[in-house]
């Protein structure tokens, strides 16, 4: 059996382009670790659930869950199990969707925003220290960078 050579890419990324992407995977996870150790020590639940809670918030109305997954970053099946889970505990419901009798749709529970609510007076502060190095105006730019790098148009404008 013939084994086949990885293809050399066409372009080498430039080193400071390396570094960005090395920088950004490590900083990203290290934030988020600080976070999801706060909610765990705090006995909340993960980050996730946060997310899922705050932009059914964010929305208004009800969501389809396949509305969520971008900003989670996870796949169908991963959010179809968290959100069955969410739903057993009363934080979301589900809703028939009227356009697609198969789909539905996810609601934000009174008891779901009493939980981000809860949760959120603990990942404030975590955030806070996490990302306290920079201040308000360095914040600004990383986010306009960031949002500039995902080509996703920046809700606060430039």
């Amino acid at each position: 059996m013939q084994q086949t050579q990885p293809k050399s890419p066409t372009k080498i990324p430039s080193d400071p382009l390396q570094r960005a992407w090395i920088a950004l995977g490590r900083i990203s996870q290290s934030v988020q670790l600080h976070v999801a150790i706060a909610l765990k020590d705090a006995k909340l639940p993960d980050l996730q659930w946060y997310t899922v809670l705050w932009e059914l918030e964010r929305a208004g109305q009800p969501t389809r869950p396949k509305d969520l997954a971008v900003p989670l970053f996870i796949l169908p099946y991963q959010l179809s199990r968290l959100v069955d889970r969410m739903e057993k505990e009363e934080l979301v419901s589900r809703i028939d969707c009227e356009e697609d009798k198969r789909g539905h749709l996810l609601e934000l529970t009174v008891k779901g925003l009493a939980l981000r609510k809860a949760m959120w007076a603990v990942y404030a502060p975590a955030m806070q220290q996490a990302m306290g190095r920079i201040t308000d105006p360095e914040a600004l730019k990383l986010a306009e960078l960031l949002y500039k790098l995902g080509d996703i148009e920046n809700p606060h404008g430039s």
